[in-house]
């Protein structure tokens, strides 16, 4: 007897172990997801340490190319067809004409005017592996309105990819293929990148096979004037890029530019032509913001920016009559306070409009890019020393950055949508909510129960300030944009007491797919 008690002892401590162990594991694993872990290389790099396949040269970038190119893929998509309306199209039936575009018998053998549909389009781009288990950095531009996503790594195996997290201001996107033990590259210092130094242009240029091109950079922190206003003010767009005249044309865009040690300093984004082919320089997004903005997708589905809340002008790209209007004297460079965001971190911190910054943490900014570079890798919360000069004197003052959820407006809407294929109540919120945690408009998330939210990971109280890229402010402006989206639904918010940003995506119409938080 006392012997299977014993038996049982040692079978239930044996069980509670293993399931320990095995808990543990899973809870490593989904903590590791898409990280890089310090010091170690994967095995891609192994032509580093073979002395057979060593550079022979200055300029020999076997060994670069030998360890990257497994680790850059072809991305392919498919959209979804589309019908828009254009009221000032000509009619497409026959009858039209004859008729006029007017007249009701124009419609008759065919669609309604100014109705036409779009039909399902393809398209290709590049895309880095950053870790063992699948997850691949890309262009957010490659991979927008895809409805289906195909992923071929160099060795012409082929997976299906889903979406883990966008961003259009920086013009990244994380997706996932569903394998293991992967080569990857690994992450430089694109802070180190200097003037002259050689870099490879890795991806799948005109949907050929994967290629190399060499070149040098030719220019730092490089603003290219994205989404510029016209009075030379800020844009959204971050633009913070490493200039160099290594080929890059259609279908290299996320792809990879590396160094002559095979380390990634940046994604392939961009080209200065005339004609959408490679004319002498291509632009790529630094790596170091790569970083920031990829941990951040991958871990929270939304980039946490943190945000000085300044209108801002850029000096050097004012024309000498703007800078006369403006009183701007005895600087070319530098950033020009236009304005101030009402309860931002630079009212806080005590910056005026009329101000000029000279430098942040000590780092000098002459011009937006350099702006975009310093402050583009940090997050809500962080603290930065800005210098600026005011009424010919040098001031120093420490800003600590916010989120960029929208000024305080009272509304007195307080309606409630409840669905049950989302899985929940949308509440709007009222005015003292909207002043209690600082935005313009949204809508919480209530009463969660089994559905598309709570398939995606929302959980309850969470706060939705925009649908698919659109500020909401009202439950019945919320429903409107989800019943009305085409294909995935990707909400954005944040949670009661947290300054981070959240982001999660499902598709209403597809019952059996696996959405969930990005």
């Amino acid at each position: 007897m006392k012997l299977k008690n014993l038996l049982l002892v040692i079978i239930i401590s044996a069980t509670t172990a293993m399931g320990s162990v095995w808990g543990f594991s899973k809870y490593q694993e989904a903590k590791m997801a898409g990280t890089q872990e310090v010091d170690k290389l994967p095995l891609n790099y192994a032509s580093f340490y073979d002395k057979s396949t060593s550079p022979q040269g200055p300029l020999d970038f076997t060994a670069a190319c030998a360890s990257a190119t497994p680790a850059v893929v072809h991305i392919r998509i498919k959209t979804k067809a589309r019908t828009i309306t254009n009221n000032n199209a000509p009619s497409q039936s026959p009858l039209g004409n004859l008729f006029g575009d007017g007249s009701p018998f124009g419609n008759l053998f065919g669609a309604p005017d100014g109705v036409q549909t779009i039909p399902s389009q393809r398209a290709s781009g590049s895309g880095v592996i950053i870790s063992q288990d699948g997850y691949i950095i890309t262009n957010n531009h490659v991979v927008q309105d895809a409805a289906e996503i195909t992923v071929t790594t160099s060795d012409k195996k082929t997976y299906k990819a889903k979406v883990i997290g966008t961003d259009p201001n920086y013009d990244l996107a994380v997706v996932k293929i569903d394998a293991k033990n992967l080569p990857y590259l690994v992450y430089g210092n694109s802070d180190n990148v200097k003037l002259g130094q050689w870099v490879l242009a890795i991806g799948y240029p005109f949907t050929l096979d994967v290629t190399v091109t060499a070149g040098i950079v030719s220019a730092k922190a490089r603003d290219i004037g994205l989404g510029r206003q016209t009075d030379g003010g800020a844009s959204s767009i971050v633009q913070s890029y490493i200039q160099t005249d290594a080929a890059v044309n259609p279908g290299n865009s996320g792809g990879a530019l590396i160094n002559t040690d095979g380390q990634l300093i940046g994604i392939n984004s961009a080209i200065a032509s005339e004609t959408g082919s490679y004319s002498g320089y291509s632009f790529a997004i630094p790596v170091n913001i790569v970083k920031k903005v990829t941990n951040d997708l991958i871990k929270y589905g939304a980039v946490q920016r943190g945000y000085l809340g300044v209108e801002y002008g850029d000096i050097s790209a004012m024309p000498d009559e703007q800078k006369a209007k403006l009183n701007i004297q005895n600087f070319n460079t530098g950033i020009y306070v236009s304005s101030i965001t009402k309860g931002g971190a630079a009212q806080a911190a005590d910056l005026r409009k009329g101000d000029v910054i000279t430098k942040i943490d000590n780092i000098p900014v002459d011009n937006s890019g350099e702006l975009a570079a310093v402050i583009g890798d940090k997050k809500p919360g962080d603290k930065i020393v800005v210098s600026f000069m005011r009424d010919g004197k040098e001031h120093t003052t420490t800003a600590t950055l916010k989120n960029n959820i929208g000024d305080v407006t009272a509304m007195n809407n307080n309606d409630e949508v409840s669905t049950s294929t989302l899985g929940a109540s949308l509440n709007t919120l009222n005015a003292d909510q909207l002043s209690k945690y600082g935005i313009n408009g949204g809508v919480q998330v209530k009463d969660l129960t089994d559905g598309a939210l709570k398939k995606a990971g929302i959980e309850n109280n969470f706060i939705i300030f925009s649908i698919n890229g659109t500020r909401v402010k009202t439950a019945e402006q919320a429903m409107k944009l989800i019943k009305s989206a085409s294909g995935d639904v990707v909400m954005r918010g944040f949670y009661p007491g947290s300054s981070y940003i959240y982001g999660y995506r499902f598709n209403l119409g597809d019952k059996d797919s696996d959405s969930s938080g990005y």
